[in-house]
């Protein structure tokens, strides 16, 4: 079985999870144990602040 490799640091990983409000989970559970809506919703957010810092960065 091969290993993927995140993309996400587990810091901004943990600060998503927390801004989300469902890092009481992962501590219980690790990241295993979220649900996909909440996966998805990590992932939705963190394109978000990605497409924002692209856009900031084209204004410079």
């Amino acid at each position: 079985m091969s290993r993927r490799r995140s993309t996400m640091s587990e810091q901004f990983k943990t600060e998503l999870a927390k801004d989300l409000g469902f890092y009481d989970t992962v501590q219980e559970e690790g990241w295993g144990g979220i649900k996909a809506k909440d996966a998805g919703n990590m992932v939705k957010r963190a394109i978000q602040i990605a497409e924002q810092a692209a856009a900031r960065q084209q204004q410079r």
